[in-house]
């Protein structure tokens, strides 16, 4: 009966500490992927404008595979726009219909309205010589703000960017 009781406690007790652990390799493999990527994330955020304004731009790791995601808002509409890292071109745009992509972009698309600065030049301003990971505009307190992730000492750090 103790041996069960001392078991559970352990697994309890890995299991809590395994969501922490996991973002940490998460973090770690994002890093390592971004830093071989040749394309950084305001270049991204350039190419994506042929799709519409860019309303926030991340690299991400999809499927093992690192990926530079932008959302733009072009006539209304939404759409995910997949920049090639290595070479900067446009992969692929999809429409947002759905969803918590399509709440997001909603929230980034009014953020952004109240903007003064557009995403590229808070980027610019606030990675200064890091390298950018993300760029998520909200609004707080009612002004828009960007959190800009940085790699920093080989961590992520976010930054925040007034954008009016």
């Amino acid at each position: 009966m103790m041996k069960a009781i001392l078991m559970i406690i352990v697994s309890l007790t890995l299991g809590g500490l395994c969501p922490a652990w996991s973002a940490e390799q998460d973090d770690a493999a994002l890093i390592k992927a971004v830093t071989s990527a040749k394309v950084n994330l305001q270049q991204g955020l350039t190419a994506s404008e042929r799709e519409g304004r860019p309303i926030s731009g991340k690299f991400e790791m999809e499927d093992g595979k690192l990926q530079l995601s932008v959302y733009t808002e072009k006539n209304g509409k939404f759409f995910e726009v997949i920049v090639d890292h290595m070479t900067g071109t446009i992969a692929k745009t999809e429409p947002i219909t759905e969803g918590d992509d399509l709440i997001d972009a909603k929230s980034q698309s009014a953020a952004m309205t109240k903007a003064k600065t557009n995403l590229k030049t808070a980027v610019d301003k606030a990675s200064g010589l890091y390298l950018a990971v993300s760029a998520i505009p909200e609004m707080k307190d009612g002004r828009p703000l960007a959190s800009i992730g940085v790699v920093k000492s080989g961590k992520l750090e976010t930054v925040n960017e007034p954008l009016d």
